[in-house]
């Protein structure tokens, strides 16, 4: 792989040190287990509900389908980071090979990304499906399904690879201790003692691209499904409408508004304690968060759910 040869080829230091969360030592202990719970519980809650949906039939419809990759994608970032994140709270120095800090980068941003543009594309679904019923079946037919979920996974590979291919370029200095808990952009850059300004450039141009255009598609969407809503004279088909838009709202403003909130401001105006703070959310909080908003507020789910327990309970 051309990435990994650079990344033998440009390295500059052979490990870094991640310096963890906090470095006070007697909240070391509590906040290990505190993860770790909500590590497992994100584990179970995603699993679960990719399990659910592939084993009932009468999931398998483009809302679930996309909700089953969502899963997918909260399952495997998170698996990227918190991992690596407890180490630090049980270990003196968590120390990470410059290849496994680039890798990690790697399919961090991969994920992150990607989860971005399957929030639109679950938003573009939603929209379809309020606005345009009558053309829904033939609007979100299995092949535009698929293509659009290659322009997800293509969206993420292209803004991680910018990202990585940027990061192995530079010279880090002697000073290895990254003040983060995992592999992330900004702390990396502050190790550097060559230009960041390219990186700094990249990441504001796709940065904003990766959170700009799904978030313009997302409001879009919604504005106009906020509009269809208001012509429903039924009072049961507003409040199932409005409770289906506002648990995608609560998940796109933790996720898209912790992401700004570490990204788009230059460095100098975040103080890292804050940087990992916000990261925290859509690293550890919005994984674990979006099983609960988007499945047990989700009476099909529900349905699923008590078929799938009551088929084993009878075998």
């Amino acid at each position: 792989m051309p990435l990994m040869r650079m990344i033998a080829r440009n390295s500059s230091v052979a490990k870094f040190v991640l310096a963890g969360l906090v470095d006070q030592p007697e909240l070391q202990m509590p906040l290990f287990f505190l993860f770790l719970g909500f590590y497992v519980f994100t584990v179970v809650g995603n699993l679960g509900l990719i399990t659910l949906i592939g084993l009932n039939s009468h999931l398998h419809t483009p809302m679930y389908f996309f909700l089953f990759n969502l899963s997918f994608i909260d399952f495997c970032y998170s698996t990227v980071i918190t991992p690596k994140m407890l180490m630090s709270f049980v270990s003196k120095k968590n120390i990470i090979s410059y290849a496994g800090c680039m890798t990690q980068l790697f399919f961090f941003l991969f994920f992150v990304v990607s989860e971005s543009f399957i929030l639109s594309v679950m938003a573009y679904d939603r929209y379809v499906a309020i606005c345009n019923p009558l053309v829904y079946t033939s609007s979100m037919s299995p092949q535009v399904c698929l293509i659009l979920l290659l322009v997800v996974y293509g969206m993420g590979f292209v803004g991680a690879m910018a990202h990585t291919a940027c990061m192995v370029r530079l010279t880090f200095c002697a000073n290895s201790l990254i003040d983060h808990y995992m592999c992330d952009i900004l702390p990396l850059l502050e190790r550097s003692c060559t230009s960041t300004y390219v990186n700094e450039l990249v990441v504001f141009i796709v940065v904003g691209i990766d959170i700009g255009m799904p978030t313009v598609t997302i409001f879009i969407s919604y504005a106009l499904i906020l509009s269809s809503i208001f012509h429903i004279h039924s009072t049961e088909g507003r409040s199932k409408a409005f409770s289906t838009c506002s648990s995608h709202i609560i998940a796109v403003s933790l996720f898209f508004g912790s992401g700004a909130f570490m990204y788009l401001k230059p460095s100098s105006l975040l103080p890292m304690n804050q940087g990992k703070v916000s990261s925290l959310f859509y690293t550890i909080v919005v994984p674990m968060l979006n099983p609960l908003i988007y499945s047990l507020r989700n009476k099909d789910v529900k349905v699923a759910l008590k078929k799938t327990l009551n088929k084993k309970s009878f075998s």
